[in-house]
Parts: C-alpha cells; structure tokens; sequence
C-alpha cells in the first residue's frame, strides 16, 4: 500500500498566517478602540463577559432558563456595540470600526477553520481506503428502534434492492445469534439498523471475525453515527456504503473484553440505566429515581479507581468513560467526539459531597456540562480500571444495562474497527477535526509548514 503523504500543504501554511494576521489586527483595533475610552472599556469587557457567560446556558439549558440565558446574552452584546460606538467620535466612524471588527473577525475564523481543513486532509485520509464491495453483505434491522424508522425510510426493501440480505430482528429474538448465523452462512460483511447498543453488539461480532461493518443510524439518538458524520435524518443514504463505500478505521474501547463505541458510565447513571422501564420512559424514570438517589450521597458509590497521577479516587458520583475524549467545553458540538482516532479513553469523574452539590452535579452532565458545581477529574489514558469492594458494578454500556464483576478493566483498541462508510464521509470527517481550532496549531502550520501531520494525541479533554 502506498503511504500516506502527511506533509502540511502550502495552502495550509498560507490560511494559517491569514488567520493570525487578522487575529493580532483585530487585537490592535481593539486596543485602538478602547485605550483612550477606559469607561467604555470597561463596559466593553463587561457586555463581553455577560455574553460569553450567558452563551453556555442558552446552547445547554432549556424552558425559562434557555430564555433568560439568551436574553442575557442578547444585552451583553449590545453592551459591547454600545462601547465601540461610544468610543467613536461619530456615528459613520462608529459603523466603519463596527464593519471592520465584523469583516475582520469572519475572515479570521473563515481562514482559521480552512486552515486545519487543509492540514488535515492528508491525515485524515490515512483513515480511509478502497476496497471491493463485499459479495454477501446482511443487513440486521430492528424495527422497533427509534420509532420505527426502518419502515419509515423503507431500509429493507431499500438493502434489498442494492444486493443486501436484510434480517429484521422480531420479538424475542437474539441479536447476537441472528448475527453470528448469519457469518456462519459466509456474510463477508454485517451491518445494523438500529440504535448504539445494537450497533456495539453486531460490531463486535464483527471485529471478532474480522469483517467490515455498516452503521445505518435508525435508533433513537444514534450518537455513534453523529461522531462519524452519518446521514442521522436520513439512513437510506448510508446504505450506499454496502455497495459503493469505501473502508474507514475507527477505535474502539472495551470494558472487561465487551466492545463499547459511545462510552461506559458508572455511577448514577448507571444505576438509574438498571430501573425497569428506563428505556421505555428515559426522562421519567430519571426525574422519579434521582431525589432518592441524590439524598443517599451520604453513602458514596462503591466505585474506586486510580488515576494516571497516582490520585486515589473513593466513591465518584459518576465516573464516564468514552471511546476518544468528548468536547467538555463551550461548542456547538458539546458533548460530541470530533476524533475516533486519537488511540486514547476519555474519563470523566465527578465527586459530590451533599444532595445540592449532586444535583448540580447530574445537570451538569445531562447538559453536557460536568464541571458544574462538581469535584471533577477529567483525563485521557490508553487504558484505565474500576475497583469495588462488593465485587460487582453496575455498567450502563450504550445504554445498555449491566452488572459486571470488578476490576472493570478498559482498553483502547487503535484502528480496531472497520466501517464501510459513503464515500462523502471523509470530507464531514476532515470538517469535524477542523473544529479544533486554537493558536497553537495555526502557529505551528505558520511556522513549521513541512512538519509531518502524524500526531494523533489530543489535547486533554479539549474535544479533539
């Protein structure tokens, strides 16, 4: 196979120093703007302040929380248009500083983001290859999964038509046997129709007889297509991977030999994932479960665990850990993966010592912010384990429910799984790494433009 060539492109090189010249002009202007004017500096730096603040609840709470939030955001903004206009001597001058703040700040990110679009194609590209089309492909569909999507978009009969057997998962039959039959029978390749629990399960099967694998999003949330780019509004789309797709390669992680690809949460969670109905009726059973849960805090979790800095950890809260770190902070991709590749667990650990300081705890992960009101541990490792003293702990696995004996040992598998993915999926793949944008990377494509893009590790916990 021929190798990749990682090199960083010129086109690169040339958007990155696009992109620092506007950053330090707009940091002039401002300094410009502002250092006769210390009154409207100040008020400047305060509209800017409410307005970032405000901005992560607007994006992550919902109801009157969500309104408030982005009214607050709303008046920050107009705080600051209302400093950059009170520190112009007129009001055609105040429209050319505020048009040139505007025109600078887009062509700034434009160039930023096209900048790491550029330098990552070639890494990204290492991800993906051509291959034959298999010959004897199955398709296992679960009809009852996100409100029937699979009749909805007509997924049988569309699999059926490009050459795929298609397999629906009735009442009462078992997946990972439908599956397992179906290599026996000589599939050369497997995908599911489903949500992320089916997903894992079929993939693993997968994985262990070395086969590629088809994730058609039909579940619920399908946050495993999402982190890949797939078509979530229309699965129909995907199916195009059986019979022209090319091969990508994705981690996966593990948690004492089971295959995960979202992540594995212990804790709360985990226990609320066990109650009877929890599928049928997510939100209820969390809102009727949670007070008792969160007024015996007193009594911590029998989880323990040690961290690759040697710190001991007795009865976390919640304790998460996801196949490649999520995005922790403010985004409009929170809570989402923009890598499967970086080879590394992402853990998260929340400690919490009464009943209020758990509550924020929980909201803040449900809203995709952890470090809210929380004693929180956040790292990534290759590999990392759970102790208990009973000897068993209960797991939510996908959102699948279990109880495992501990340790619970996790790994990271490099590259270990093979998709077969629409070919335009390397393209929303380079899109999504390019999220991760910052100072240091656009300086070291500026300065050091032949430097090769091997460099998998991400920066700890920043979503890469």
């Amino acid at each position: 196979m021929k190798p990749v060539d990682r090199t960083r492109p010129r086109s690169a090189r040339s958007l990155a120093v696009v992109a620092l010249t506007g950053t330090g002009l707009l940091i002039v202007l401002a300094l410009g703007l502002f250092v006769n004017n210390f009154w409207y500096a100040i008020v400047g730096i305060v509209g800017l302040a409410i307005a970032v603040a405000a901005a992560w609840p607007a994006l992550t709470k919902t109801g009157v929380h969500r309104a408030w939030s982005a009214l607050a955001m709303v008046a920050g903004m107009g705080l600051l248009v209302v400093a950059v206009i009170g520190a112009s001597d007129s009001a055609w001058l105040s429209a050319i500083r505020l048009a040139a703040f505007g025109i600078l700040f887009t062509l700034t990110t434009t160039a930023a983001r096209a900048a790491m679009i550029h330098s990552n194609k070639a890494d990204v590209a290492a991800q993906f290859h051509k291959v034959t089309p298999p010959a004897r492909p199955v398709l296992i569909c679960n009809p009852w999964s996100g409100d029937g999507k699979v009749v909805k978009f007509g997924l049988p009969d569309l699999a059926s038509s490009m050459g795929v057997e298609t397999i629906l998962l009735d009442r009462g039959l078992d997946l990972e046997q439908l599956a397992r039959d179906a290599v026996a029978r000589g599939a050369d390749c497997l995908g599911m129709a489903g949500g992320d629990g089916s997903q894992a399960l079929v993939a693993s099967i997968a994985v262990e007889h070395n086969l590629p694998f088809v994730c058609i999003p039909a579940g619920t949330r399908n946050h495993f297509a999402l982190d890949l780019g797939l078509h979530r509004d229309d699965p129909g789309l995907d199916l195009v991977a059986f019979r022209d797709g090319i091969e990508r390669t994705i981690d996966f992680a593990s948690v004492n030999g089971r295959l995960f690809v979202n992540n594995a949460s212990l804790g709360v969670y985990a226990t609320v994932v066990q109650q009877a109905g929890y599928r049928q009726a997510k939100a209820e059973t969390t809102t009727r479960l949670l007070p008792d849960l969160l007024g015996k805090t007193d009594e911590p979790f029998d989880l323990q665990f040690t961290s690759p800095e040697g710190l001991e950890v007795i009865g976390p809260l919640i304790v998460q850990v996801s196949n490649n770190p999520y995005v922790t902070r403010a985004s409009t991709d929170l809570a989402q993966r923009r890598r499967l590749d970086t080879g590394m667990l992402g853990v998260v650990a929340a400690e919490a010592s009464g009943g209020a300081d758990a509550a924020h705890v929980v909201a803040g992960f449900l809203t995709g912010h952890p470090g809210e009101g929380a004693k929180l541990l956040s790292f990534t490792c290759k590999g990392f384990q759970v102790r208990s003293q009973s000897g068993t702990a209960y797991v939510g696995i996908d959102g699948e429910a279990l109880r495992l004996p501990t340790p619970l040992d996790f790994q990271i598998h490099p590259r270990g799984l093979k998709l077969l993915v629409p070919k335009d999926n390397r393209g929303r793949a380079v899109r999504r790494r390019a999220r991760d944008t910052n100072l240091r990377d656009l300086l070291s494509l500026a300065v050091h433009p032949q430097h090769p893009m091997g460099n998998t590790t991400p920066p700890l916990l920043e979503g890469a």
